[in-house]
């Protein structure tokens, strides 16, 4: 292969060069990509032989990676993006696609399978043959993100229709679908689920914060079309998810993607949550890790930082400029390559943190963003800058100049056809694994838009708070503490442990419902749950693996709550 420098920037063959602007890029990217989701959904794409109407292959790949099936997950996401193009006025020719998946979903759901049958867990299934079929080969399931992610794009839909005044197309033929599945995440959220590279089962911050999202965007469509007598559990286990979400941060400055897995947790899992479930009107919400949040963007740069030195070709490449990324450091899957989407994800939730910015006409440095905002300004510190200000307008630059960078990474390992693989070398960015990936189409349309200061819809965020394991009663002094329970805990892998007792917000010692610890600082296990206050409360840790519940033995243990305040609770596994 011919590999020539230009403007001090390697270039690899048709690649693109650094002296095409992002700009460039972007105008010639569009409609190639656009032509490369589209190819890849039945009955028509000109790359989905075989595939019925509204199935979206994964790629055309069928050996070594064979991808010739339709994932629930990647299915939503990419349409996802089709129904925020339609429902924006981006590209109002897509209604036949959108109206085609509608129908593909409907006959998917109702689809027996390993996982189960529709009622009886079938719709954690994670993938189906292109005929709409089971696949019925070993595989990670359940894999609970997809029911979330599906139904957050027919709800999306059904508020556009709504706003055209179709209500009973979306009561008759979107609501039936999106009450399955939102039945399932309320029922469900709280099980172990393989995370969405289909590696680790535990739970993951990308299908919490999805399923979160899911429920509070289904309790407003249920008012909406007077379909109420979900909305009360809905908006308890959305209230509970948003707990749980929580429960990821890691006090290193990072969001820990899973509670299992054995890894360093670093993981673009996390990024791509946030900007999955970015809401413009939230701003820079912490509690439900907005892109712009503080502790989003310290995840960023850790995330970010951990690739700096894994990958050959971002060898040399300053601190301050965009490098290629992948899943997370310690990928060995197809040789561990940076990722088109990944690289996509981080420019995308930097130019939505610029929306929000710019929108406000401020931005805030807190201590945990610090780090952050010194890449573009070494003298800040922290504090609020309006837009006025010089600061504001350096780092506002110096954020959009690294988010292009990102885009300028993916645009040099570009083949000149535009055509977009799930991977590409670590080496020399040559393209790897399953081609013509739809996701990374989708994952290329959607940084554009951002970069062009386009918002979806917003689903709800804003002015949200946490009720995090509030109890409704049994407290002797009428308010609540927080209360961390920390445990030492080793675990096998695919075990977690969860942690139940004589209150309601420790679940009143049911292990179907108990709540799960973090591993973040693994051996030691960790919640933080809101009890009542002065009020001698018993309670006990819970090993769970799949169907195996193991308790731990006896006696209970017990701790009397203080008046106010919190408390901290250090225990061995017994």
């Amino acid at each position: 292969m011919l590999f020539t420098t230009l403007c001090g920037f390697l270039a690899v063959g048709s690649t693109w060069a650094q002296s095409s602007t992002v700009d460039a890029y972007v105008s010639t990217e569009s409609p190639l990509a656009k032509a490369g989701l589209l190819a890849n959904i039945g009955p028509s794409g000109s790359k989905s032989s075989g595939a019925l109407s509204g199935i979206v292959i994964a790629s055309p790949s069928s050996v070594n990676p064979d991808y010739l099936y339709t994932w629930t997950r990647d299915s939503a996401l990419v349409f996802q993006t089709i129904i925020d193009q339609f429902t924006l006025g981006l590209d109002t020719t897509l209604r036949g696609e959108i109206d085609n998946y509608v129908g593909a979903q409907a006959i998917i759901q109702q689809v027996s399978n390993p996982s189960g049958t529709i009622t009886t867990g079938g719709l954690g299934e994670p993938k189906f043959n292109i005929d709409e079929t089971a696949f019925t080969g070993a595989w990670g399931r359940p894999q609970r993100d997809g029911p979330a992610l599906r139904s957050n794009a027919l709800i999306t839909w059904a508020n556009y229709l709504l706003s055209e005044d179709n209500n009973t197309y979306v009561t008759n033929t979107l609501w039936p679908i999106i009450q399955n599945d939102l039945n399932y995440v309320a029922e469900n959220w709280n099980q172990s689920t393989y995370d969405l590279w289909e590696e680790v089962d535990s739970s993951s911050f990308f299908t919490t914060a999805v399923q979160h999202r899911s429920l509070r965007q289904g309790v407003q469509l249920a008012n909406a079309i007077g379909q109420t007598s979900v909305v009360s559990s809905w908006t308890t286990q959305a209230g509970n998810l948003l707990c749980f979400l929580q429960s990821f941060w890691n006090t290193a400055g990072y969001i820990t993607a899973n509670t299992g897995g054995g890894r360093s947790g670093k993981d673009a899992n996390t990024v791509l949550a946030s900007i999955h479930t970015f809401d413009a009107a939230a701003g820079c919400d912490a509690l439900t890790f907005q892109p712009c949040s503080d502790v989003a963007l310290s995840n960023l740069l850790t995330y970010v930082d951990a690739f700096r030195t894994v990958y050959s070709i971002n060898s040399g490449i300053a601190e301050n400029t965009g490098v290629a990324t992948g899943r997370y450091p310690e990928d060995s899957y197809q040789g561990g390559n940076p990722w088109y989407l990944t690289t996509l994800a981080v420019a995308e939730q930097l130019y939505d943190s610029l929306i929000v910015w710019n929108a406000q006409g401020s931005l805030n440095v807190t201590s945990l963003s610090l780090p952050f905002f010194q890449l573009f300004d070494s003298s800040v510190v922290v504090g609020t800058y309006a837009s006025s200000t010089s600061t504001f307008t350096t780092i506002t630059t110096g954020v959009q100049d690294y988010a292009d960078a990102f885009v300028e990474v993916v645009a040099k390992y570009t083949p000149s056809d535009g055509e977009l693989s799930e991977q590409y070398s670590k080496t020399d960015g040559s393209q790897l694994s399953a081609v013509d990936l739809t996701w990374s189409y989708a994952s290329a349309l959607t940084a554009f838009d951002a970069r062009a200061g386009i918002s979806p819809a917003s689903w709800g965020a804003k002015g949200l708070t946490s009720t995090c394991g509030i109890s409704t009663g049994g407290g002797g002094g009428g308010g609540t503490v927080a209360v961390t329970f920390n445990v030492d805990a080793t675990t096998v892998f695919g075990e977690n442990i969860y942690i139940c007792g004589s209150v309601d917000a420790l679940q009143n010692w049911d292990p179907d419902t108990a709540l799960l610890l973090s591993s973040a600082d693994y051996p030691i296990w960790s919640i933080t749950v809101n009890l009542p206050a002065s009020t001698d409360i018993q309670y006990k840790y819970v090993r769970i693996d799949g169907s195996s519940i193991t308790w731990e033995s006896d006696p209970n243990m017990e701790i009397t709550t203080p008046a106010s305040g919190s408390f901290i609770e250090n225990d061995t596994w017994r």
